[in-house]
């Protein structure tokens, strides 16, 4: 059951759980361990090396057969990708002809000929229906043989393993982690969550779970234990009762709810009973989901346990029964009676809804007096809300600056942007000033103290992770908004999908913008070979799975944003498909080697969300020249089917003003807020490190570290943010 659940530790905190096994001579089996992950852009840690060295060779073997199947997947290389030109990136033909020699061969073909004659004389023709457009023509071995062997540079990427502790003790230390987080977890991050809860429910338990959608997958792996339930709100059962279904725990998505066992009845009716008897006024949240609270009552047979009234009245006040005036319905009230001061001291029952309506009640305020109030009722508010809403606050304050006529940008929880006018009044400079200073100081208070900050430079500008939501899973992501640099000649997207049951035909394409993000050119199945650039083919039919490229030269780029994506031009949908990925490669001009080589992956994120167009992020040159990638993690709506690079220009152009433009609240900021009069911060070089204990943050972790250091990096970050 633990090496199970080894690959999320791996996953998590690229370490290895302390292998055990007999004593013995296994310094050959971990060389040759070691050899098998560089291949893969991986390498074992010297403590780990000379840990593994001390074990059997059998034993070795284990946990080199567990660890290599995790490391591939983690960057795409347990599937094979194949191109559709087997010489890819060389001998790419130009558009018009290839498309003149598809026309060609599918005339010579008995089956094609007279539906191709046909389509000729109508004066259009479908490339789907050419037998040698959009599928194979030769194997995946067959490719192999056209391409050397890569040749190894300085930057090829080398992520190191490190050793870890007992495995008990790794899963406990992740259990933890994920369910104390400050911040919501992603979809992959919950899912870990559940199985970790379900292992460690007789284990240490977090003293806190602020965030409830972590309670609830927490409280299904407890009621399965028989240990008690940890409710506090009316809600807390609600999504309890979704994460039994197998459902959405956020409650943004619908759930269909099951029978439920007469214990688990009992259970869930004796936490509600209990949440309101003691708080009567939770009742007034049922509102919210009233129609999910009806459905569960059917479930739960409220009617059978008179012996728990509080319970029956929940479901009375979903069906409208029992009347019970809202809080939100209070606030609403007071904004339509003009009194934004009045509607600001009742929030402060509710801090974090009063900051978070705090530009609303800034603009609704018409006097400097009003302004005023709002503005000591929201500092009073400060203290008492969480770090992740203050930082939310402090990041939205920072982009109210503009003036009015710029635009806004909207993104849900499934990652799916739209962009609109900003119509909404500036909100004034002193009382926006003065609550940054509020915030600034209050966080300032809560952030962890650190003696000796080690700092790599290229985490300064990693976007802080306020939700795991706005981080796509996968391998090398940073969250939306972050920017990092890009080092490298040589720029490779890849796209990878296998369809479940519909032919699916998914297809990679990539914008180059202009300096006001206008098109200049794309490059896709449309478009071949441009400026620089060059695109693998179009594959239309993905049984077996399929993969597309595309290469760039970056001096060869006449445009100052590349921005890549999928479009989903027929068939499954991104959540539908049995699998879909997304990654780049960075390479140097002289390396040869294969399509794809997992060496030179420097990410690879899942296709996830409802959309049919995935923006995962832009390359943008900077006035020095330099290229650096700014993270989008979005995706558009698009059409049914069909969709194409060219006919996103116009969305595409105002998106990204929007995003680009945007200023997110990063590392550096909290960096700043954590350098006190006796810090000392050293910016690290990459070679020398301190002797003794620090608080290191960086993208990866370097090696020979002091055992008592802190280490954060972007797998971590959220604990960095103050509760």
């Amino acid at each position: 059951m633990v090496h199970r659940l080894d690959p999320l530790v791996l996953r998590h905190a690229h370490r290895i759980p302390r292998p055990a096994g007999p004593a013995g001579e296994g310094a050959v089996a971990a060389q040759q361990f070691d050899a098998a992950l560089m291949s893969v852009g991986f390498k074992l840690s010297a403590e780990l090396l000379e840990h593994l060295s001390g074990l059997s060779g059998s034993a070795v073997v284990d946990t080199a057969v567990r660890t290599l199947g995790t490391v591939r997947e983690m960057v795409g290389d347990h599937v094979q990708h194949n191109a559709y030109f087997i010489d890819f990136p060389a001998n790419v033909p130009n558009t018009f002809d290839f498309w003149m020699q598809c026309i060609a061969e599918a005339l010579a073909d008995d089956d094609a000929r007279v539906s191709t004659l046909e389509q000729l004389s109508a004066g259009v023709v479908n490339l789907l229906t050419l037998p040698s457009y959009g599928n194979y023509r030769h194997t995946y071995a067959e490719m192999l043989t056209h391409h050397d062997e890569l040749i190894a540079a300085a930057g090829d990427r080398m992520t190191v393993l490190h050793l870890g502790a007992a495995p008990e003790d790794e899963l406990t230390s992740l259990y933890l982690a994920l369910a104390g987080s400050t911040t919501p977890l992603g979809e992959d991050g919950l899912r870990d969550l559940r199985d970790l809860a379900g292992h460690c429910t007789d284990g240490p338990q977090p003293a806190e779970i602020p965030v409830r959608e972590n309670r609830a997958v927490v409280n299904a792996a407890r009621l399965k234990a028989g240990a008690s339930l940890l409710l506090d709100t009316v809600t807390d059962v609600l999504r309890l009762a979704c994460a039994l279904a197998g459902g959405d725990v956020g409650l943004q998505e619908p759930t269909r709810l099951r029978g439920l066992s007469r214990p688990v009845r009992r259970a869930l009716l004796a936490g509600l009973d209990a949440v309101v008897g003691a708080a009567p006024a939770q009742l007034a949240d049922v509102h919210a989901h009233r129609e999910v609270w009806k459905r569960l009552g059917e479930r739960l047979h409220p009617h059978e346990y008179p012996q728990w009234p509080y319970a029956a009245d929940v479901f009375a006040v979903a069906r409208g029964e029992k009347a019970v005036r809202t809080f939100d319905s209070r606030v609403e009230e007071l904004h339509a009676q003009l009194d934004p001061t009045g509607a600001a001291e009742l929030l402060k029952a509710a801090p974090g809804k009063l900051l978070r309506s705090l530009d609303r009640l800034l603009r609704s305020a018409h006097t400097e007096d009003e302004r005023d109030a709002v503005a000591s009722a929201a500092e009073q508010a400060v203290p008492d809300a969480s770090g992740r809403v203050l930082l939310s606050v402090r990041e939205h304050l920072h982009n109210r600056a503009q003036e009015t006529g710029e635009q806004r940008v909207f993104v849900n929880r499934s990652g799916r942007a739209w962009v609109t006018e900003d119509t909404r009044p500036p909100v004034f400079a002193p009382e926006r000033k003065r609550m940054i200073a509020a915030i600034d100081a209050e966080l300032r208070r809560r952030v962890p103290a650190a003696d000796h900050l080690l700092i790599d430079p290229d985490v300064l500008d990693v976007a802080l992770p306020l939700s795991g939501k706005a981080t796509a899973p996968g391998f090398g992501v940073l969250p939306r908004g972050s920017v990092s640099r890009v080092d490298g000649e040589l720029l490779r997207f890849f796209v990878y999908w296998k369809q479940t049951a519909r032919s699916t035909d998914y297809d990679l394409s990539a914008a180059l913008l202009d300096t006001d993000y206008s098109t200049v050119s794309w490059l896709s199945y449309t478009n071949l070979t441009e400026i620089g650039g060059k695109h693998s083919g179009d594959i239309t039919d993905a049984p077996q799975g399929a993969s597309e490229f595309i290469d760039l030269r970056l001096d060869g780029v006449r445009a100052t944003c590349i921005l890549p994506q999928v479009n989903i031009y027929s068939g499954e949908g991104f959540e539908e498909v049995a699998e879909s990925s997304f990654g780049f490669m960075l390479r140097e001009a002289e390396q040869e080697g294969r399509p794809f080589e997992p060496r030179t992956v420097r990410m690879k994120s899942d296709l996830r969300g409802p959309g049919r167009v995935a923006l995962p992020l832009a390359f943008l040159r900077g006035s020095d020249g330099r290229w650096r990638a700014k993270w989008l993690n979005l995706c558009l709506t698009g059409s049914p089917s069909h969709n194409r690079v060219e006919e996103n220009r116009v969305t595409v152009a105002t998106l990204m003003r929007a995003v680009v433009e945007r200023e997110q609240l990063t590392v550096r900021y909290l960096i700043e807020l954590m350098t006190g009069s006796a810090t000392t911060v050293t910016v690290w070089d990459g070679k020398t490190l301190p002797a003794g204990p620090v608080t290191y943050l960086g993208l990866e972790r370097p090696e020979k570290l002091h055992p008592g250091s802190r280490i954060v990096t972007p797998e971590n970050l959220r604990d960095l943010i103050p509760a």
